[in-house]
């Protein structure tokens, strides 16, 4: 029987006769609306689903491909935007569950289907029927009278079919589509080995003794989870919320350096070994940038971004790193001497040195304990915090949705209002670390909804990350660090849920991704305000806000080793330009067959305050490089940029009121609404009233301006 998708409520009013094939009946990703069915999903609807939806874009590809003009707009770039949104909504719920609740079935399925999903999106970037109906549709006199929004969707995606291969020869074609899905396949498994190395390794201390100097929650937490697993002792793993007090706090060197090796060895070893499959994602994206006109995969994915080319982007590391180095290297020389004094027989400083010494060092320049913000800095009380900062910013609302299905009984769901009672959306909030849930933070987007203009609908977005947990008998106490985290999602959820752009593909955080940066870390400097604190830093227990002198202490504390924190992400930037300018280019030329593993230890080392180590393979975790077709591959530097955006921007909050509701109307309507509407440097001059400037991030990382000017 053949089976049409056609977006009905009631799917079986797609198929002949009323009927369906029994794998399609009931299947929920079908019909995927608000509330998404996340609790009927499951593994044995991923293929027949994904097949069916494929086949039906297929289709409506094909018949776009044959249409003859003249053409309006709906029959050309709206139904060419619309013939995908089945198929993308589909699998990302299904990639979404892989992320958050994985088991081995619902891998396999999407394993199954990855292929052909990025096999057919490849087909449409390379579709001449396709690219023939747009340019014949830009010369009609309705194209050359459309709003700017739309002028821009029809801009950009004409250079889009140019970059992605529209001209190519059907030679070139095939193998386009080729390289695009061994990338998918490539960089999903490549995800999958670091979760699967992270959740095999385990760190079993019976003797308490050893683990001197950990915090008491830490201690606790460590001991619930060997509990849980049915063992003695104490438990720790490689999630961050484990890992991360053990190398900071215990005096125990040999275990500070068994979890420092494992977590920085992470996949580079069998059957987790990524090692084969970064070299051959490398080879791919060169070959693709190759066979699209570009010297290297930099160039090919920042021709529509902010720094246009990898040449840029080099320079702008550069230049950051100049600024950074001699602060870089007094640093490190203050915290060597630091620990010579604390124990003149530790012998040189190690890696796994390193965040336990600077943590003594914090304590003894400044009197500050990082751990003791924790009780101020309960997951409730941020998170109502934060919700009151936005209402006050952005005249919202933000209150719990009760009935909607989740993948998990620890996730939260929100509804946001605006300030006419009109409904922006809901969204979901995945806070703690599980087995089946991959590592990190992130934002995800649903639905995009659209103004009224065009047939308004909610959005529909995420924020997950895996934050310290609470204990039975207190609730989930967060560092600061963490509650920057949280702001940082919740920023890129503001970007989603504010958006006002009538065309999906620009709206929301479709914007470039030097740019997608600022609305989330703008967040983040409202966590060190004094004001902003006092709406959620409040004990526990007592209710009371963080002390003056502690405050004041933190304040003081925060440009601590700000170099080093600037110079280990321009390492990560540098790490990403290096391996897709230089290794994947000479590698591809015949020039090399160094492993990459050297490499890129070697292009790390200036960046690191101790050198890495022989068996440091961090780049074989690299996630944010190698989890993905693209990702920040080519952008890493973005973080950066993106930086120098927010801190330049939030020095008008400081300056003109930090809840000004009028600054606030205007940053949401000027920066959070608009998406990829209007050239993102363009939104950043109408906000600032000129082009951004490095001074703010300088000063704020507590950098001589005058020395690095």
């Amino acid at each position: 029987m053949e089976v049409r998708w056609c977006g009905a409520i009631d799917p079986a009013a797609c198929y002949a006769g009323g009927q369906m094939e029994p794998e399609l009946r009931d299947n929920p990703l079908l019909t995927i609306t608000h509330p998404i069915p996340f609790d009927r999903v499951h593994a044995e609807h991923v293929v027949p689903a994904i097949k069916a939806l494929l086949a039906d874009a297929r289709r409506e590809l094909a018949d776009l491909e044959q249409q003859q003009g003249p053409l309006t707009y709906e029959e050309s770039l709206g139904r060419l935007e619309a013939l995908t949104e089945a198929v993308e909504r589909a699998m990302g719920v299904v990639g979404h569950l892989e992320s958050v609740a994985t088991t081995p079935e619902l891998r396999a399925a999407y394993n199954e289907v990855q292929p052909e999903v990025s096999a057919f999106f490849s087909s449409i970037s390379v579709s001449e029927g396709a690219y023939r109906v747009v340019k014949e549709f830009a010369k009609t006199p309705q194209a050359a009278q459309l709003d700017d929004v739309r002028a821009r969707f029809l801009t950009k995606t004409l250079d889009s079919f140019r970059r992605e291969g529209a001209e190519l020869s059907p030679e070139g074609k095939a193998r386009l589509s080729e390289l695009d899905v061994e990338l998918s396949e490539k960089t999903t498994k490549f995800a999958q080995n670091v979760l699967d190395a992270t959740n095999a390794f385990e760190l079993l201390v019976e003797d308490p003794e050893r683990l001197a100097g950990l915090p008491e929650r830490a201690l606790e937490a460590a001991r619930r989870n060997a509990e849980s697993k049915g063992k003695t002792g104490y438990r720790f793993t490689l999630q961050a919320p484990s890992m991360l007090p053990l190398i900071t706090h215990v005096a125990d060197r040999e275990l500070r350096e068994t979890v420092y090796r494992a977590f920085n060895a992470r996949a580079s070893a069998a059957p987790y070994d990524n090692g084969p499959i970064v070299r051959r994602i490398l080879e791919l994206r060169q070959q693709k940038a190759e066979l699209l006109g570009f010297q290297n995969f930099v160039d090919l994915v920042l021709a529509d971004r902010m720094a246009k080319d990898g040449r840029t982007a080099r320079d702008f590391i550069g230049g950051l790193r100049s600024q950074s180095e001699p602060a870089f290297a007094d640093e490190n020389t203050a915290l060597s001497a630091f620990q010579g004094k604390q124990d003149a027989a530790a012998g040189a400083l190690e890696p796994w040195d390193v965040n336990f010494y600077a943590e003594r060092q914090r304590k003894a320049l400044f009197d500050f304990d990082e751990e003791a913000l924790r009780p101020y800095f309960s997951l409730e009380r941020v998170l109502a915090g934060m919700f009151e900062l936005v209402q006050k910013l952005y005249g919202i609302r933000v209150e719990d949705a009760t009935g909607v299905p989740v993948w998990h009984e620890s996730v939260r769901t929100y509804r946001m209002v605006d300030g006419d009672e009109s409904e922006l959306g809901i969204f979901y909030a995945d806070l703690f670390p599980r087995e089946q849930k991959r590592d990190g933070a992130w934002m995800n987007a649903f639905f995009t909804g659209l103004p009224a203009e065009a047939g308004w609908t909610p959005h529909v977005g995420l924020i997950c990350a895996n934050l310290t947990p609470p204990l039975a008998e207190r609730p989930a106490l967060l560092s600061h660090r963490e509650v920057e985290t949280v702001f940082h999602e919740f920023g890129h959820l503001l970007h989603h849920m504010l958006s006002r752009v009538p065309v999906r593909s620009l709206a929301g955080t479709s914007v470039a991704w030097d740019f997608v940066e600022l609305p989330s870390q703008i967040m983040e400097n409202f966590c060190w305000e004094r004001a902003s604190l006092d709406l959620f830093a409040r004990h526990y227990q007592s209710g009371e806000r963080i002390p003056d002198d502690l405050f004041e202490r933190m304040s003081r504390a925060r440009t601590y080793r700000a170099a080093n924190h600037m110079m280990r992400q321009l390492g990560f930037a540098s790490l990403d330009l290096a391996l897709h300018m230089d290794y994947a280019v000479a590698h591809a030329g015949g020039q090399t067959d160094r492993d990459v593993v050297d490499f890129a230890r070697e292009v790390m080392a200036p960046f690191a305050p101790v050198a890495p180590t022989a068996d440091y393979a961090m780049v074989l975790g690299f996630g944010h490089l190698f989890g993905h077709p693209v990702g920040y591959a080519g952008g890493y530097y973005s973080y950066k940029w993106a930086e120098v955006l927010d801190a330049d921007a939030f020095s008008r909050f400081r300056a003109e009121g930090l809840f000004s509701a009028t600054l606030g109307r205007e940053f949401r309507e000027k920066i959070l609404a608009r998406g990829d509407s209007q050239d993102p440097m363009a939104l950043f001059v109408d906000f600032m009233g000129r082009g951004p400037e490095q001074r703010a991030l300088l000063e704020r990382s507590g950098i001589d301006v005058t020395e690095a000017a």
